[in-house]
């Protein structure tokens, strides 16, 4: 279980709406620099950094069926609470994170009677409603969201409009003017802006959803600047949103109280200050796991990606293919194999209530191959279909673990209603149960689950490299785009590693042994610079080989990578331009740096480092988009290490620690 340490100090103050001086409450930072301030008349909210405007006054509020939470309701006092705590986690981009804050507990009467918790971190704000019980109310619908996030300017923007509801929240983040995000447009979570203000920069999210559903942002239509929360109907097992409900939430209180999810703003002086951010995770609800000793990150060769390109007689979805992938990933020094869709009786994208998720098809001796995988000390993960996987969790949870499966991918939810939310919940719980790690795709954005279900150790909910098989998509500037915006949030599984690299210029897609439109460098880069504790190696076996059988270029850094931390850093970069993050485990420093269709040398301090010389290992571009360059030296903390990476480009260094 994780341990936290906590220092907090509570004071209570009575602050009656009637005083003159009790309209406006204001919280700030530890660090004095981000300010919120509620007026508690009009119930609004806004928020400044270092003094200057970021939002200016906007509405807070629910709609009920039972009446409205906003203006109108009577301030009755407020509580501030100062809180600095450190909690550990499990896997992720570091080992542990800070939970510092300021907080003010704002209690209004009214019908009914909610609170406002307003928090102010170093690194962002938040505001949630929390509905107490009270006499006379069991239950209650939110029929809308009133909450805003009015712009004190027109911001350049990044969002990915989805549009619709039943979305597999795969997009670009394009770039926008605030000026033109419309009332009908659907973003879903981050919206990243910059304020103009030096390099200061924030993101719209949200974090610890739960009997809610999750919320996307739309524009303020012809009141100004700025967006709006707009929440998903219920779906009520009704696939058509074109029949759309006015009921976005089914409250019971079942004496516990409600609490609605928090609206967060995260801060930082530069876009790499996001990526390297811990709030939205901290924000949720702590680990409802207690022995955590069983969830590992890891690396694991995929089938899918590659078309079932190994070296086997009639590959496919079948035991002889999958113990050649198991031998692959013990030679390739991977942890797990990834079994996708096809190997149960009745696996199929669709519903299909006739699938048996509990029973491997004939093609598949799947007590043969745990055995063989077993033997060769390589893992199992096996891909379901969510509703398959819904109408026999139980048994299918049961049979997994009987036969030694570490985890499940999930797929094609699409969805983030209240009910998929609870879904979400009911999988992960119950998951956790038998041990069994979860990856979830066609998922919604994070909001901070995985903190509280760690064994929820990675999801999609990003445009990632399966599209190279079918579009031009994944461009390099969507790829230096993503860890500024998607990734801010909490880890994606992006599905790196393709070895067959082009140019944007000769790249085809196609579907076996597909091509990415990178190049080599940036291939490896993506598995320092992309946060996912459960990563993919998603090219065919061969493609790590050369035709002599050695290890091809960057073959090699892939196996020794970790994929969970001890800390990271983002030392430059900017978003859709370019990106040098620094992870560090143990006393080894891993660099990544990728950049866009621009090609660019980049000078990296080295002040992070601690005392003392470090052997520099380095992967940079090479003769063409399939080679690397490598080269060694040795480094200190008061040198500057020179990066040169091609167009779509990227490079790697591993920094050692040499001994005193």
């Amino acid at each position: 279980m994780a341990h936290t340490t906590r220092a907090a100090s509570l004071f209570v103050l009575t602050a009656l709406a009637s005083a003159a001086h009790a309209d406006i409450v204001t919280v700030k930072s530890p660090d004095g620099r981000n300010a919120v301030s509620i007026d508690s008349d009009k119930l609004t909210w806004s928020l400044s950094r270092d003094g200057k405007r970021i939002l200016e006054p906007s509405p807070l509020g629910l709609n009920l069926d039972i009446g409205a939470i906003g203006p109108g309701a009577k301030l009755a006092g407020h509580a501030e609470t100062s809180v600095r705590d450190t909690y550990d986690i499990v896997v992720g981009k570091a080992r542990s994170a800070p939970d510092h804050y300021n907080q003010s507990d704002l209690s209004f009467n009214g019908k009914p009677q909610f609170h406002l918790l307003v928090r102010a971190y170093d690194h962002g704000v938040a505001v949630r409603y929390v509905v107490p019980e009270q006499a006379g109310l069991k239950s209650f619908k939110v029929m809308n969201e009133a909450t805003q996030f009015n712009f004190a300017r027109d911001y350049e923007c990044w969002g990915a409009n989805m549009g619709r509801f039943d979305t597999s929240f795969e997009a670009e983040y394009d770039q926008v003017r605030a000026s033109k995000i419309r009332n009908f447009h659907n973003y879903m979570a981050p919206l990243v802006c910059k304020t103009g203000t030096g390099g200061t920069t924030f993101a719209i999210a949200e974090s610890d959803v739960k009997d809610y559903p999750g919320f996307y942002l739309s524009g303020r239509g012809d009141a100004g600047l700025g967006v709006m929360v707009t929440l998903p109907p219920r779906f009520d097992n009704n696939r058509d949103y074109r029949f759309r409900k006015t009921v976005s939430a089914s409250v019971q209180l079942n004496g516990q109280g409600f609490r609605t999810p928090w609206r967060v703003v995260m801060l930082g002086d530069a876009p790499g200050d996001l990526a390297a951010s811990s709030l939205i995770p901290t924000l949720a609800a702590p680990s409802q796991i207690q022995d955590t000793s069983w969830i590992k990150p890891a690396k694991t060769s995929w089938d899918w990606w590659n078309d079932w390109a190994v070296n086997v007689p009639n590959a496919g979805v079948n035991t002889a293919t999958y113990k050649a992938f198991i031998d692959f990933s013990k030679e390739m020094k991977l942890d797990d194999i990834l079994i996708d869709e096809g190997w149960s009786v009745g696996s199929d994208i669709e519903p299909n209530p006739q699938a048996d998720v509990t029973r491997a098809k004939p093609e598949m001796d799947m007590p043969a191959l745990m055995q063989y995988a077993q033997s060769q000390g390589v893992g199992v993960w096996l891909w379901v279909q969510w509703q398959q996987l819904d109408n026999q969790m139980d048994a299918a949870f049961k049979q997994y673990a009987a036969w030694g499966i570490k985890g499940v991918k999930v797929d094609f939810m699409n969805r983030n209603d209240q009910e998929m939310v609870d879904w979400y919940h009911k999988v992960l719980s119950k998951a956790a149960q038998y041990h069994l790690m979860v990856d979830l795709h066609g998922a919604y954005p994070p909001n901070g689950l995985n903190r509280t279900w760690p064994n929820y150790i990675t999801q999609e909910g990003v445009l990632g490299a399966e599209n190279n098989k079918w579009s031009a998509r994944i461009t390099a500037t969507h790829n230096v785009t993503l860890p500024f915006t998607r990734m801010i949030l909490g880890p994606m599984d992006y599905t790196p590693g393709g070895f067959h690299n082009a140019t944007p210029s000769s790249f085809i897609s196609r579907n076996h042994e597909p091509q990415v439109m990178t190049t080599r460098g940036q291939a490896i880069a993506m598995y320092v610079v992309y946060d996912s504790p459960f990563q993919m190696v998603s090219d065919s076996p061969s493609a790590y080989k050369n035709a002599d059988g050695s290890w091809a270029d960057g073959a090699q850094f892939i196996q020794t990578v970790p994929t969970s931390w001890d800390e990271t850093r983002i030392l430059a970069g900017d978003i859709g331009e370019y990106i040098v993050s620094a992870r560090r485990k143990g006393d080894t420093w891993y660099i990544g740096a990728m950049t866009n269709e621009s090609g660019r040398t980049l000078k990296v301090p080295l002040s992070f480092l601690d005392k003392g010389s470090y052997s520099a290992q380095l992967l940079q571009d090479g003769a063409d988009a399939n080679h690397l360059a490598a080269s060694g030296s040795t480094v200190s903390a008061g040198q500057t290490l020179t990066l040169t990476l091609a167009p779509s480009g990227g490079a790697v260094a591993v920094l050692k620690a040499t001994p005193r």
